[in-house]
């Protein structure tokens, strides 16, 4: 089992970065293949970046692509999602989220956090 627990969103002016963190407990983050998604007021979640067990294979989504790093520490059990050149249309609740199996559908990954949500606006 995974508890996830994200952190590090907040306000930021349309150009700026954020580093998003997700904290992982339990023995199966090194084994998982992890995601971020994200979901804007009224619209489905939407696939943003996943990360293989070892780094190894890495995919964005389209409308970040060139703009987002995402990265894993497993000694720390920590996913990270730098995210830079912020847009406004990037403001949304973002979720970190675990699977065993390569994906960007939202309905593979079992294990979620809480979200935490980014604002970009001037």
């Amino acid at each position: 089992q995974v508890q996830l627990v994200e952190s590090g969103g907040g306000l930021v002016q349309p150009g700026g970065s954020l580093r998003l963190s997700c904290a992982a407990s339990g023995d199966a983050f090194v084994h998982s293949i992890m995601g971020w998604f994200r979901q804007a007021p009224g619209k489905e979640r939407e696939f943003v970046a996943r990360i293989s067990q070892r780094s190894t294979y890495i995919y964005y989504g389209d409308s970040v692509k060139g703009r987002f790093t995402i990265s894993r520490d497993n000694a720390k059990n920590t996913l990270y999602l730098q995210m830079d050149s912020l847009k406004p249309e990037d403001t949304a609740v973002y979720y970190c989220a675990a699977t065993a199996n390569p994906s960007d559908n939202p309905e593979d990954y079992y294990y979620w956090g809480q979200g935490t949500q980014v604002t970009v606006s001037s």
